[in-house]
C-alpha cells in the first residue's frame, strides 16, 4: 500500500499533462475563508471571474462554469444541444476524442467517426498520430445532403498524443460544405496553453476545465457558448438539469449560480486569470511554445519518434515520446518516478505501454524542464534502451539560444 505521508525532500517533478503544478499564489487564494454563496462579496467574485474567462476563451459570449471535471463539460456541452438519436461527426485524434465518442453513445446519439485508415511504421494508428483532417470533415458533410448531421466534435489539443488541430480549418470545412452543424471543440488541455479564439474561429461550444493550463486543481469546468447554441439549445429534448444552462447563464448576469458554487476554487480561478491577464495571453502562448520546442529538441537529440507525426501540429503542452519496440514505457515511467520523484503520464487506450508523455506546461520554466529531461535521459540508461543521449545539452542550448518571452519584453 502507497503512504500517503511519503514526501522525500524537494519539490516532487508533476511533469504529466494535467493536473500541472498549482503555483502558491494560486494555493494562498484557495485558502480563504469561505464565503456566503449569496452574499454581496461573492457576486462581485462571480463577476470577476466570469469577465475573465471570457477574455482567456477570447469570446463575447457567455460561459458557463460547472464545479465539475472536464467530463461533466463533455455531458453539458452534448445534452443542451442534441435530442435523442440525433447524428453527430465525431474525428478520432486519440483516447479523449474516444471517450467523447463513447459519452455520446451513451447518452443515446448516433455519433460517426471519422479517423484515418491503417497504421504506419511504428505499428501505431495513424489517427493517433496526427490532427483533424478538414478535408475529411467537409467531404463526409457533402454527402449529408439531408444535414441530419447536428453537429462536429473534435479535440483541440489531444493530451493523449501531443497533437494540436487547426480548428480554425475544421470552421472554414463546415462552412466550405454549406452545412449547419454546430461546431463543438474540446480544448480541456489546450485552453490558456496554446492559442486558441472560440468567437474568431466560429466555435459554438467550447469544453475546458481547470487543471491544465489554468494551472488550478481539477474541479472547474467550462463551456463557452455561441448564439447559435444558446439558441438550438432552446429545442434540444436530451435530459438536463443540474446541466442546464438557462438558469445559469441568467443568474450569472448578477455573479450568482442557481447552485452552490465551488466558492474557494473560484478564489483560485480569479487569481489565476489575475496572472495570465497579467502577462497577456500572447506572450503565455509564446512561452509555451518556446517550451515544447526546447523539450522536443531533447527527444530529437535521443533519437526517439514523438507521437505526433506532424510538424506543424506538435502541441505547446506537452511532447508524447514512443518506446523502441519491445520497451514498456510504463515501466520506464515506474523507475523514474521510483529513483528521480518526477512523473511522466502514461500512453492511454491504444498506446498503453507504447510511449510516455512529457508535460510542459502552466507552473514551469527552463531549469523544470531541464530537470525533467535530465530524469528521462538518466532513466532511459538506467533502464537500458538504446538511444543516442545528448537530449539535455540539447534542451540547454535551445533554451540559452532563445530567450524567454519575458526576457525580450524586458530588453525592448
Amino acid at each position: 500500500m502507497i503512504a500517503l505521508d511519503n514526501h522525500p525532500s524537494g519539490r516532487h517533478f508533476l511533469q504529466i499533462p494535467g493536473p500541472s503544478p498549482v503555483p502558491d499564489r494560486i494555493l494562498r487564494a484557495i485558502s480563504l475563508p469561505t464565503i456566503d454563496h449569496r452574499g454581496p462579496e461573492f457576486g462581485a467574485l462571480g463577476l470577476k471571474v466570469l469577465a475573465g474567462i471570457r477574455q482567456v476563451f477570447q469570446t463575447r459570449h457567455p460561459v458557463v462554469i460547472y464545479p465539475a471535471s472536464g467530463t461533466g463539460a463533455w455531458e453539458a456541452a452534448l445534452a443542451n444541444v442534441m435530442s435523442p438519436g440525433d447524428a453527430v461527426l465525431m474525428y478520432e485524434t486519440g483516447h479523449f476524442a474516444t471517450l467523447w465518442q463513447k459519452m455520446a453513445l451513451r447518452l443515446g446519439l448516433e455519433p460517426e467517426f471519422l479517423a484515418l485508415p491503417g497504421v504506419d511504421d511504428t505499428g501505431l494508428p495513424r489517427s493517433w498520430r496526427h490532427g483533424v483532417q478538414a478535408d475529411l470533415v467537409e467531404a463526409r458533410l457533402r454527402q449529408d445532403t439531408q444535414k441530419k448531421i447536428r453537429a462536429v466534435c473534435v479535440v483541440h489539443n489531444e493530451t493523449s498524443t501531443g497533437v494540436t488541430s487547426d480548428i480554425a480549418a475544421v470552421r472554414r470545412a463546415i462552412d466550405a460544405a454549406g452545412h449547419p452543424a454546430l461546431l463543438m471543440v474540446d480544448s480541456i488541455s489546450g485552453l490558456a496553453s496554446a492559442d486558441y479564439r472560440h468567437d474568431e474561429w466560429g466555435v459554438d461550444v467550447t469544453i475546458s476545465g481547470s487543471q491544465k493550463g489554468l494551472m488550478l486543481p481539477p474541479g472547474i469546468s467550462f463551456n463557452a457558448l455561441s448564439p447559435r447554441a444558446l439558441e438550438r439549445s432552446k429545442s434540444a429534448k436530451l435530459p438536463k438539469a443540474f446541466w442546464a444552462w438557462d438558469e445559469i447563464v441568467e443568474m450569472n448576469q448578477s455573479g450568482y449560480w442557481p447552485y452552490t458554487p465551488n466558492t474557494n476554487l473560484l478564489y483560485g480561478l480569479a487569481e489565476s486569470l489575475d496572472m495570465l491577464l497579467g502577462e497577456g495571453l500572447p506572450q503565455v502562448f509564446a512561452r509555451h511554445q518556446r517550451w515544447a520546442a526546447g523539450v522536443r529538441a531533447a527527444v530529437q537529440a535521443w533519437g526517439l519518434p514523438t507521437q505526433c507525426a506532424d510538424p506543424a501540429v506538435h502541441s505547446p503542452v506537452l511532447t508524447g515520446v514512443i518506446t523502441p519496440e519491445g520497451v514498456d514505457a510504463d515501466a520506464l515511467r515506474r523507475l523514474i518516478h521510483e529513483r528521480f520523484d518526477l512523473s511522466l503520464g502514461t500512453g492511454l487506450g491504444k498506446l498503453k505501454g507504447r510511449m510516455f508523455r512529457m508535460g510542459h506546461l502552466g507552473d514551469s520554466n527552463d531549469l523544470t524542464l531541464v530537470a525533467m529531461v535530465a530524469g528521462v535521459e538518466m532513466g532511459l540508461k538506467l533502464a537500458g534502451v538504446k538511444f543516442a543521449g545528448g537530449g539535455v545539452q540539447a534542451a540547454m542550448a535551445y533554451f540559452a539560444s532563445h530567450a524567454a518571452p519575458a526576457a525580450l519584453k524586458k530588453a525592448a
